[in-house]
């Protein structure tokens, strides 16, 4: 079978996440910076078996758009031109970063807490997760 892959996007750097190929965990696999993100996906898509594409959609506690919320549209927009054979989805990431911060926290990296760069790959993990839980319910 085919994996998912994870994003959590940001203006300067994006967290990268991906499915085992039964679809049933997520997993942090890398941080990219955003700049050289849509070549790397298109290598990445090239060497995998990749089914789709799960973006965290971000939107304030109310529902609202965020200060990233139209570059994130964008964003998906210009990865169904690059790879339209690949479906896109948005799943909302509220709070992803703070769980993503506990979770480091939890398993005792307090060291790492503070790294972005590991704080995005489990924020861009817990997104597919979240996508994946909800898909498994329907």
């Amino acid at each position: 079978m085919a994996v998912l892959i994870g994003i959590d996007f940001g203006l300067k750097r994006t967290g990268i996440a991906v499915t085992d190929t039964l679809q049933l965990i997520a997993s942090p696999l890398d941080m990219i910076p955003t700049e050289t993100l849509m070549g790397w996906l298109s290598s990445y898509v090239t060497a995998h078996n990749v089914a789709g594409v799960v973006i965290g959609f971000p939107v304030s506690i109310s529902g609202e758009d965020t200060h990233i919320t139209q570059n994130v549209r964008w964003f998906k927009e210009d990865l169904e031109k690059e790879l339209p054979h690949i479906p896109v989805y948005f799943q909302d990431e509220r709070h992803s970063s703070q769980r993503a911060a506990q979770t480091i926290h939890q398993v005792g990296k307090k060291k790492h807490g503070k790294n972005k760069g590991i704080i995005d790959k489990v924020s861009a993990a817990i997104i597919l997760q979240d996508y994946l839980n909800e898909r498994s319910t329907y």
